[in-house]
């Protein structure tokens, strides 16, 4: 093998492989929301969450679009544009989901409403709405979440509405061999940064189950 491709291939492996730590290493610092496996039939599972903050905002426009919109806000408010200049720790997922919008008495996550999504930001635990700082952007909204049952199905691969509708309608195919109720509106969860290879992200479809 010539000298140059020997010298460009080694670059590339060493790349791919820093690449590879990165997202590891980002993957197990990133704060997770607390909950309980109740059922365990992998790639499915029923979860019980415990209450927990969000700021979310709506966001109008396609999937795409609407998450990378509201992520670019909710960020913003994370790294100090507030009423305070603190700087709140990330978490994940970051959610979105479509229907109606949940009552947030109910991870980012994004939800469609009938006029775009909301996209939400979990906040990290012991935090609260009397101590995390106001929004200086008036679009976002801080909400506490009741504890809730969530069905969950994990995957990996590429944030294509072809991939999550694949592996939605396979998770309600689950609900309905389980005779579950679903409550809520499907939740896409993104739990990776998007410079994450494809076959290393962690996605998942939530849907909010009756107790």
């Amino acid at each position: 093998m010539p000298i140059g491709s020997l010298v460009r291939r080694t670059f590339f492996i060493a790349l791919a492989f820093i690449v590879l730590m990165d997202a590891e290493q980002s993957a197990m610092a990133v704060q997770q929301p607390s909950y309980k496996i109740e059922l365990d039939a992998k790639p499915f599972q029923i979860r019980l969450y415990a209450p927990m903050i969000i700021a979310a905002v709506h966001v109008q426009g396609n999937r795409n679009d609407a998450v990378s919109a509201g992520f670019r806000i909710l960020a913003d408010y994370i790294f100090g544009n507030n009423q305070k200049n603190d700087k709140i720790a990330m978490t994940a997922p970051v959610t979105q989901s479509a229907g109606e919008k949940i009552a947030m008495t109910a991870p980012v996550n994004q939800s469609q409403t009938r006029n775009g999504w909301m996209v939400n930001f979990i906040m990290p635990a012991g935090k609260t709405i009397d101590t995390l700082p106001k929004p200086k952007d008036g679009r976002i909204e801080i909400d506490q979440m009741a504890a809730r049952h969530v069905a969950v199905v994990r995957f990996s691969g590429f944030w294509s509405d072809s991939n999550f509708k694949m592996h939605e309608a396979e998770l309600m195919d689950f609900l309905k061999r389980k005779e579950l109720t679903p409550v809520s509106a499907p939740i896409y969860a993104y739990y990776d940064p998007p410079w994450t290879p494809w076959f290393l992200r962690t996605n998942e479809v939530q849907i909010e189950i009756a107790p």
